[in-house]
């Protein structure tokens, strides 16, 4: 048997802060039932990659708009 994560239920209610923003886009691409229903090993690689993939866009987003309110 594998030793990996089950697929367990994802609790919307005790969401992590560090998976907020993976939640929130997981929402907007109407991945919500989905990740709840069977947690987030549920997804597909082409979900999880497009939620990455978008994570990384919001992070490097953030990250330009403290820099442009710094200087």
């Amino acid at each position: 048997m594998s030793k990996g994560k089950k697929n367990e239920p994802f609790d919307p209610d005790n969401i992590k802060p560090e998976e907020m923003m993976k939640f929130e886009i997981a929402t907007e691409l109407g991945l919500r039932d989905k990740v709840i229903a069977g947690g987030w090993r549920s997804l597909t690689a082409k979900e999880s990659g497009r939620i990455g993939g978008l994570i990384t866009k919001r992070r490097r987003e953030m990250k330009n708009e403290s820099l442009e309110k710094a200087e």
